[in-house]
């Protein structure tokens, strides 16, 4: 475990950026918990996920302006998520930007979805620079100041292994189960 912290200090904030491209949210949370317990610097750590985050959708955005047909053929399986990404932008506009940055499974497709259309490439960069701003904010303050409860808990799992895996599975099962609802609708 310490060889792990370890690593993740010596190499924390490259780690960090290279996994917020993609969505990042449990980097952030680990760094922010790792900055509460003095392993790393919250302020860096809340400024690397912002410029990743902002990095990564503005590069999903782009690539799928200029490669819409390429794209296509690797979309196939995820036709009604990305129909679904179009119908909340749709129904509530520029709050998708922001809000997509919170919801596992449409984070990585409403920078596509926004791509096929012929929406507002500067607009989609004002609107995605403050939702990913605010997101690494939120993301890395709450961990930094919640780092004391879950380094407890932490702690107490090691007593029961096996709470922790359970835990996971339960958080994971109910995201794919809401996300595959509200596809479906």
């Amino acid at each position: 475990m310490h060889e792990i912290i370890d690593s993740l200090i010596a190499y924390g904030y490259i780690i960090l950026f290279f996994y917020t491209l993609g969505g990042g949210f449990f980097a952030l949370a680990t760094a922010g918990v790792l900055s509460s317990m003095g392993k790393m610097d919250i302020y860096t750590s809340v400024a690397v996920g912002f410029a990743a985050n902002f990095i990564g959708d503005m590069a999903l955005l782009l690539f799928t302006r200029f490669n819409k047909h390429t794209m296509m053929d690797y979309l196939k399986k995820h036709r009604r998520k990305l129909a679904y990404s179009h119908l909340l932008m749709k129904k509530y506009g520029v709050w998708v930007i922001f809000l997509q940055k919170y919801i596992y499974g449409v984070k990585t497709l409403v920078p596509i979805a926004i791509g096929l259309t012929r929406y507002d490439t500067v607009k989609f960069a004002i609107f995605n620079l403050l939702a990913s701003a605010l997101w690494a904010a939120v993301v890395g303050g709450f961990s930094y100041y919640g780092g004391k409860t879950v380094l407890s808990l932490l702690e107490g799992a090691k007593e029961n292994p096996w709470i922790m895996p359970m835990i996971g599975v339960l958080i994971v099962s109910a995201i794919a189960y809401s996300i595959s609802r509200a596809v479906r609708k």
